[in-house]
């Protein structure tokens, strides 16, 4: 991520930041439309007199969260569904970073895959340990809190593996948008927490609306913010993405069983 000469702390440039933000929990939690459109637009209005370079960059978040509204994310595996879902989610990426590249004329949108740094002993660790936490806890909450009725019934094998294909591409398009365009966007202007915080609150509120609901956010909250926390220390996109898809192997697999037990009988609950 590049950084800028000077960043806020908490002023008052932060607060039409945070107004773009909860525009997509307006937008994504409550599916609130017009409530989170005006929320974005407050926000970007008082960045025209406030800021005009981090309006820059508020304005590619917008961009992103606005394309991603105009589709409902709740889980479907129908073909149509994957097809319009995929080529929105697929937008809501590339144009940011294309403004941002080709109209912007700037890098502040990019895909780093590797930082040039060995993985640590500990990053190694926290790869194994992810789906071992997974396992203990993601069952728990599925099957517990009904959850898993907010996933399609998975009628029959091509639904299974339609699923599976829909749970890794979303899972990395998390990655894609959420921390390498929201929050290395906002990290620019910003002190690490005050931008980490931020993309969690977009980041769980579009997971509520895709179905992490009920007890969810104690399990959302601290993964946006702890995803955020690694891509800022390892700069590794490859890094993140393993460790989010890891644990989404986990919710697809727990989804199964809740909806299958006798045909996956592999978790404790």
């Amino acid at each position: 991520m590049e950084g800028r000469s000077e960043r806020h702390g908490w002023s008052v440039a932060l607060v039409p930041a945070l107004l773009v933000c909860l525009s997509g929990f307006f937008l994504f939690a409550l599916e609130w439309r017009p409530v989170g459109y005006l929320a974005m637009a407050a926000g970007i209005g008082l960045y025209v007199w406030l800021d005009r370079l981090l309006l820059r960059d508020l304005l590619l978040i917008a961009v992103g969260l606005v394309i991603v509204s105009t589709v409902s994310v709740r889980a479907d595996v129908g073909w149509v569904n994957i097809a319009l879902l995929g080529t929105v989610l697929t937008m809501a990426v590339a144009v940011p970073y294309l403004l941002s590249r080709f109209g912007y004329g700037d890098h502040a949108v990019r895909f780093r895959w590797l930082s040039g740094q060995r993985w640590t002993r500990g990053m190694i660790a926290y790869l194994v340990a992810v789906p071992a936490i997974g396992w203990v806890v993601l069952p728990v909450y599925f099957v517990r809190s009904g959850a898993y009725l907010n996933w399609p019934p998975l009628a029959d094998g091509t639904e299974v593996g339609r699923f599976l294909v829909g749970v890794t591409y979303m899972g990395s398009w998390d990655e894609f948008f959420f921390i390498c365009t929201v929050f290395a966007l906002l990290a620019r202007h910003f002190s690490f927490w005050h931008a980490n915080v931020l993309q969690a609150i977009v980041f769980v509120s579009f997971l509520w609306e895709l179905g992490y609901q009920a007890w969810g956010p104690a399990l959302t909250v601290p993964f946006a913010l702890l995803q955020g926390y690694l891509f800022m220390r390892t700069r590794s996109l490859l890094y993140v993405l393993c460790v989010h898809l890891l644990f989404d192997v986990v919710v697809f697999l727990s989804i199964v069983h809740a909806r299958y037990p006798e045909a996956l009988p592999i978790f404790w609950t």
